[in-house]
Order: structure tokens, then sequence, then C-alpha cells
């Protein structure tokens, strides 16, 4: 496993760990920005990302498992620890990791002064530049990205390894080394096979306190002990800026420019640049990847400067220190073996030539140098950087700010445009002139309209299906001073109890199966405008509960959530249920009924506005030319006379849609009688004998109109009486089937109706 993973659904492709990895060993894909370990050198940037998206993989369990084996393990603590472990002392800190289980715990120091006068020698026997090896992200660095420079790298092995080698001649193979520092590096290090042996796990110093709370072990109350091996002595100035030098027996004076020695990112890179590139030839390079030396490690503690964490290496080296130097290290020589080989780890990309990177600039809208801004808000020092980490894979082309911000403008140009003219359209469709009429019920509704508009009351419209509930809660929306906001509406009867939960309030991740993410309900959605219920006395009542909790507080609490959120809506519901009888039975909630019935509006139906008719046929007569482009330029009187006559039980919404029908079926523009369903031409028939000024028929053609208009109404009787099952009817009527299909086709009858209107009208004209 990978010393650092990477959480794909915390990653926000922020682009923090492609700006701060100094060898670009991210690949941004699928969303997400994952580690790419052949270029990684280990030197922990990226776990400061902002999502916490990228963590050092727990070795804890592994350590576990080493303790718990019966084999010595020894704890060897890297000379950085006073600078971390400050709130008890060196012997405590050492009494807490015996209290763990190690057999014995070591200073990493003494690994810097066994390296020492392999440094020397090879310094002393050497021509060319030699790179330092004790820091395993420079080391990394040139294997995996200036494989130029292995002949310059010390053939020697970092002091970590040559505590793991010392440790393990000592105490025999079969003991396990757990190093403890602040280097992330150091985790990629014991990855290669040949360290795997020596060194078992690292970990950080942030793991080994949460090992002490895991186990409820708090040094400070311990007894100080001492450590085990050999005293390093100057080998602890090791970690601080400057101190490899000292720890090596390396001599320099201040313009001294065959020894070079440098600490942290940019001067490393700057450097190692250098020596690729020829421009400088000392005789020996000290590189450490980290600013500040280890003391400022990846696992450093973050709350303490830089000058203070030095003062404390200092305060403890001058220290008296007990140590336990048992006889098995007093007689121990150091390790024969620190060398180590180095080897050619990069991998090769492929090259763009000119016109790719110019391709990818022009897909971003960079046609020119001016267009390249450089803002390096992708992660990339400049734009042609990022253009070649796309063309190599390892970016994505969307990455880039100022092209997204530029496209996200243009989108939302055409977007306002577009909302614009929906708007406009909107107005048109659903503007004052929806609710017309000179009737005195309708001219009654405006004026209620008109006095609850402009206030912040909840409104119930009450009425038959087809009267223009939603429109009037559209007309009190537009009064409002809240015209402004949202109009959210919701039907209650299309969704399930469950879904329609959701919808209103919202829900949490795993609140259901299929809920993968959070999700905003509708009232939340409609925060500050207006939310029309349509048919609330649908509503179960578990929802009624909440709805009346919404009511009362103002708060809704989405579907697996506990928190709540405070929302300010105004509520129009409409019914055309009898809630008062829904109260006396039990179905509807009485408090809930009064929260709402607070401001009553009824809409009359269609068949007690006969006075406005007229005026809604021709409204549907040009809505209808509007919609099916078509020339029309009238109504005829009879079709208007049948109409008023009608019973019109789908109201508003049925008359417009025979308008429209009867508009398509137009052959002259005029919609005339002939146009409309049959059950208005028998309406006219049977109404022209009593209306004035309507012309008689023959003796002879009444009579006929009285036979179709009997035999029609006996096929419907049957059909009654068969619950809309032909063959029964057949078999009531003693007809063969085929006649009595051929009977219901002459009358246009439709069984999948169900005949409902049509019967409706006959047997209330039959009384």
């Amino acid at each position: 496993m990978q010393p650092i993973i990477t959480y794909k659904e915390r990653c926000r492709t922020c682009y923090s760990c492609v700006r701060t990895c100094p060898v670009k060993a991210i690949k941004v894909d699928e969303g997400y920005a994952e580690i790419i370990y052949e270029r990684c050198i280990g030197c922990g940037n990226c776990l400061n990302c902002p999502q916490k998206a990228k963590v050092v993989v727990d070795r804890m369990v592994k350590t576990q498992e080493l303790l718990a084996s019966g084999d010595p393990v020894v704890a060897v603590l890297g000379c950085s620890f006073p600078a971390f472990f400050h709130s008890y002392t060196p012997g405590q800190l050492v009494a807490g990791l015996k209290s763990l289980g190690f057999h014995e715990v070591h200073e990493g120091a003494y690994g810097a002064r066994m390296i020492a006068p392999h440094y020397a020698s090879e310094i002393a026997r050497t021509d060319r530049p030699l790179i330092s090896t004790h820091c395993p992200a420079v080391v990394d660095l040139i294997e995996r990205h200036y494989p130029k420079l292995l002949p310059n790298l010390m053939p020697v092995v970092s002091p970590m390894v040559a505590m793991g080698r010392f440790i393990k001649e000592a105490l025999g193979p079969q003991a396990k080394v757990v190093y403890l520092s602040t280097c992330i590096a150091a985790k990629f290090e014991i990855q290669s096979p040949e360290v795997a042996s020596l060194v078992d796990v690292v970990l950080t110093y942030s793991e080994i306190e949460l090992f002490f709370r895991r186990r409820g072990i708090t040094p400070a109350n311990l007894t100080e002990a001492a450590f085990d091996g050999i005293d390093p002595q100057q080998g602890r100035m090791f970690t601080l800026s400057g101190g490899p030098l000292r720890a090596l027996d390396i001599a320099t004076d201040f313009l001294d420019t065959e020894t070079v020695a440098a600490e942290g990112e940019s001067h490393t890179l700057e450097i190692v640049r250098d020596l690729a590139a020829g421009r400088i030839s000392p005789r020996y390079v000290d590189l450490r990847f980290c600013d500040g030396g280890c003391v400022d490690g990846p696992g450093k503690n973050r709350d303490l400067t830089n000058l203070f964490k030095r003062n404390l290496i200092i305060r403890y080296n001058s220290s008296n220190i007990p140590y336990r130097t048992a006889a098995h290290y007093r007689s121990a020589v150091s390790p024969a073996q620190l060398s180590q080989s180095f080897q050619d780890k990069s991998i090769k990309l492929p090259a763009p030539k000119g016109d790719d990177v110019r391709r990818i600039l022009h897909a971003t809208a960079k046609f020119s140098q001016g267009d390249e801004l450089n803002c390096r808000a992708c992660g990339y020092a400049t734009c042609r950087e990022h253009a070649v980490a796309v063309f190599q894979g390892l970016a994505d082309i969307g990455m880039c700010l100022p092209y997204n911000l530029r496209k996200m403008e243009e989108d939302r140009g055409l977007l306002m445009q577009k909302y614009e003219l929906m708007s406009r359209e909107l107005d048109k469709q659903l503007g004052e002139d929806m609710i017309i009429g000179d009737d005195r019920e309708n001219a009654a509704v405006v004026d209620l309209i008109r006095q609850v508009g402009p206030t912040p009351t909840t409104v119930l419209i009450r009425g038959e299906t087809g009267t223009g509930k939603e429109l009037t809660a559209r007309a009190i929306h537009r009064l409002s001073t809240r015209a402004d906001k949202p109009l959210v509406t919701v039907n209650c009867t299309t969704l399930a109890d469950s879904l329609l939960e959701s919808e209103l309030f919202g829900h949490k991740k795993g609140a259901f199966t299929g809920a993968i993410a959070d999700r905003k309900g509708l009232f939340e959605a409609a925060d500050g405008g207006t939310i029309f219920l349509d048919e609330i006395g649908d509503i179960t009542p578990k929802l009624q509960a909440e709805l009346l909790r919404l009511l009362d507080q103002g708060e809704v609490r989405p579907v697996g959530g506990t928190a709540v959120k405070r929302v300010n809506v105004r509520l129009i519901a409409a019914t055309n249920k009898d809630l008062e009888q829904g109260v006396r039975d039990g179905w509807f909630r009485e408090d809930l009924y009064y929260r709402l019935n607070v401001f009553s509006i009824d809409l009359p139906p269609l068949r007690e506005r006969t006075e406005s008719i007229p005026i809604l046929s021709r409204h549907f007569l040009e809505k209808a030319r509007k919609k099916l482009n078509k020339r029309l330029t009238g109504i005829e009187e009879r079709a208007v006379t049948a109409m008023r006559n009608y019973r019109w039980p789908g109201n508003i919404r049925e008359m417009q849609n025979i308008i429209e029908r009867a508009a398509v079926l137009s052959q002259d523009g005029v919609v005339r009688l002939e146009n409309l369903p049959s059950i208005f031409r028998e309406i006219f028939e049977e109404r022209a004998g009593v209306l004035p000024g309507v012309r008689r028929t023959s003796f002879k053609a009444e009579r006929e109109t009285h036979v179709v208009r009997l035999e029609r109404n006996l096929i419907l009787r049957y059909l009654e009486e068969s619950g809309g099952n032909v063959s029964k009817a057949a078999r009531l009527a003693d007809l063969p089937r085929r006649t009595f299909y051929r009977l219901l086709e002459k009358n246009g009858i439709s069984v999948q109706r169900k005949l409902e209107r049509t019967l409706g009208a006959v047997y209330e004209e039959l009384q």
C-alpha cells in the first residue's frame, strides 16, 4: 500500500495539491486529483490539502502486530523528536514508548555519526560533485526526475537505514525496527526491497501520540527511563539548519565554494538544476528538501515556530541525558556495509510539439501571448506548462480558471437572454388577462385577489377541478411583495407519500434507498418566495404534521436529518375536497385546517358563469390560433349557445381543450357547432324549441332527431348497466356484439372514456 492515499469523495479539484507539488506528480482525472507514485518524491506537500483529501496511511495496525509478535521491537526516534514531544521530558517519552511494548528506544541521530566516516572517505577520493543522500526526498528527486545526476549521489545509506542495519546486526535479524520521524519520504524509502529488510515501519510523531491516546498512556505521568543504544552526541545537531555538516564532520567556512549546503524546496531545486546544467561544480552538496531542516518536516509540530523548536533541540543537547547502553552495543562496531546504489526510476512522458501546445492553448481561448495570464490557478506556473501537462495526460483542459470564468460569463449572458424571453412569454401566458370574465362571481374573485395579494397571509383556494386554482395562486403571487422571488408549484397527488416528503423538505444522503447525495427541498428552494400546494387535501397525516410544524415555527427538517433550517415562505394551498368534512371524518387535521383557512377564496364552477362563456370562448380561440399557427376568425353563434347550456364538469380546463380540438377541426377559420363534440349538437337541438330566435325544423326532421337521441340513450343505459363491458351490454340488448359495435360507432360513443360526462348530461336532462 502506498504511504499517501486520496479520498476521492473529499477531493473538490481545488488544485491545491497540484500547486504545491514541486515535481507535478499529481494527475487530475475524472473530477479528482490523484498521486502519480512513479513521479512522487514523498515531500508531503500534498498533505496540506484544505479538504483533507490526501492523508498518510495509518501504520499503527502493522506496529501493533509487530509488538504482539514476541520478537524484540526497537523504536528509533528521529533527531527532531524534542521539538515535537516538548510537553514531557525525553525520559518520560522513552518510558511511554516502552509502555507501548517497545523493547528498546534509540536516538536516530547516532545513524548520522555512523555514516560520517563514509562521507569523508567519498569526498576525499572522488573528483566529481557529490550530492548527499541522507534526505530520501532528494534521492527520489534525482532518481525520478534528474537521472543524469545519479553518478553524483553519495553511495551511502541514510542515517535511518544505518540505524536499522546496526540494530539488526546487534540483536539479530529477528529484531524489528520502527522509525519515528517527521519525514514522509522515509515511508516511501522503506518500500524499496533492500531497505525494507532493515526498517520495518516508519511512523510519524502524530501517529505515536495517537497510539498513546488509544492505549490510555500519558507519558507526563510516568517515571523517566534511560535511552538504549549509543549516545549520538553532536549527531543531535543533524536536524537543525546547517546541522548535517557538523554531524557528518564536514568542515567549511563562510567563503567556501567547494562545500554547498541548502535547505528547502526552492533552494534544493535550484541547485539540482544548476548541477544538471553544469553551471556549478562544487566538491560536495548537502541538500535537505524541507525548509528549516528535518525539524520542519511534513509531520512537524505546526503550533511552534522554527526558532522555538531550534532552541528546544539545543537545550536538549546540552542537558544531562540518561543512557543505559547494553553490553552488546558497547562492543558493537558500526556496520561495515553502509553503501548504497541508485537507479534510474524516471518515466518518459510524451513530448509535445509546438503545434500540440498551440492547439491546447487555442482550446482555452489563448490565441496570443497577451491571452496567457499565467495566473497559476490551475496549479502550473504558466499556461504553456499546463498545456504540456494536458498533452501528457496529467491535467485536464478544464482546469483553466480564466477560461472557465469567461465561459461562465458568456453562458450567463445567454441564459439571461433566454430568461428574459421566457419571462416575457410567461407574462403573456400567465398575465392578468388569464383571469377574465364579465360575470359577478369572477369580479368578486378578482377583488379578493387584489386585497390579499400584497399581504403575507396564507390563502386557501377552493374549487372544482379545472376552475383555475393555479392561475389564481399565480395572480396572488404577482401582486405580492415577493413577486421577484420564486413561485414553486407542487401537485400533491402526483407523488407518493415518501417522495412528496423528500420533495417538500429535502433529504440527507443515505436517508433512503437512492438518496446518494444531500438534496434541498422545495420549501428551502422557495425561501423568500411563495409555494403553492395544489390538492392539499390528498396529503397524508404524517405530512400534515410536518406542514403544521413548518407553518408554526418556520423551520424545515430534511428526511433523515436532525438539523433544521429556518425558511420564510408564503403558503398558498388549493383543494377540491370538503376539508370541513375531512376534519369531521378524521382524515384532515383540525389544527392544520385552521392554519390554512386564514383567507379563503371560493372559485365558482363554469356552469355558474354562463355570462362569461362568450368572452372565454374568444380568449381560448385566440390562444389556439397562436398555438396552432392557424387562421381562425371566430366562433359561430350556435356553438356559443350550445356551450352556454353545457354543464362543463371539467370547467375552464375542459373548455380550453374542447375549443382547441374544434380549432383543429375547423376548415374555414370559423369554429362551428359541428366541430364541437356531439353532445353540444344534442344540447343545441334539445334547446332549439325553447330558444327564441332559433328556426324550427320539420316534423320529419324533429322525429328523426328524437329517434336518434332515444337510440343513443338506450345504448348508454345498457353500457351503464354492464359497467362499460360491450359484450355484456350487447347480451342485455339482445343484439349481436358486432351490431352493437356498429351502433357505438354510429353514435360516436367511445367506451374507453367511460362516458361519465355524457351520461351525466343525458340523465340530468331525462329527469
